[in-house]
């Protein structure tokens, strides 16, 4: 039974993820002069698979990303591959929101339920982004596309892997740098059965995450 390859792949640097904001499907922001300049140097630096087929959500970000990492490849847009919208925490910074405001603590416990004022309930962007993962692959194994690349969020990326990928690890180990992500692969067996994915490479190739960005790494050292 012949496998299916998609590539995961965060969007690059934002003015926001400088100041470590949270900023979601609520703040539609644009990279920023170093974001662009580090996925053209990922890019020429590095290896991004080519796909037969590359889906994009719609913020300005990942398509901003997707034409710089796929020159003149076409994309599909999925609405539900966007971050989830963090509502009354959104442009805020996680230090900020730890010592400020009592909702956020709230949020963070998943037990709790807590759904930010304007914003999306963990559990309803986990469906939304299942969902979506479940029509792109479904999409895939109907018309014989055998590797395809979704330009998405940090957090899409997180919440998916956390759920659905073998090997098992914590959110946290599933965190990536921008312009960085995860290859999955799966079977109509694996993922009509198990809703199962396995995680099988870093992207993009010959990117160390030991040696990332947020640890002061230079790409062009």
């Amino acid at each position: 039974m012949r496998s299916y390859k998609l590539h995961l792949i965060r969007h690059g640097l934002t003015e926001g993820n400088l100041k470590a904001q949270y900023l979601g499907s609520g703040t539609d922001t644009p990279l920023c002069k170093e974001g662009i300049e580090r996925l053209e140097n990922l890019r020429d630096k590095f290896t991004y698979p080519w796909p037969e087929k590359l889906y994009v959500s719609p913020m300005t970000r990942t398509i901003q990303t997707a034409e710089i990492i796929y020159p003149n490849h076409d994309y599909s847009i999925v609405s539900d591959l966007r971050e989830c919208n963090f509502g009354e925490f959104e442009g805020r910074t996680f230090s900020e929101l730890m010592t400020k405001d009592k909702n956020f603590a709230k949020w963070l416990d998943p037990k709790s339920g807590y759904q930010p004022l304007g914003g999306e309930a963990s559990a309803d962007f986990a469906q939304r982004v299942v969902l979506a993962l479940d029509s792109i692959l479904m999409e895939m194994m109907r018309n014989g596309i055998h590797e395809a690349s979704a330009v998405t969020h940090g957090g899409v990326i997180v919440m998916l892997l956390s759920m659905l990928a073998f090997p098992r690890k914590s959110s946290a180990e599933w965190t990536t740098d921008n312009g960085c992500g995860f290859t999955i692969t799966t079977t109509p067996e694996m993922w009509t059965r198990d809703r199962a994915v396995e995680v099988t490479q870093i992207l993009p190739i010959g990117y160390d995450f030991s040696e990332s960005c947020t640890n002061k790494f230079k790409l062009d050292k």
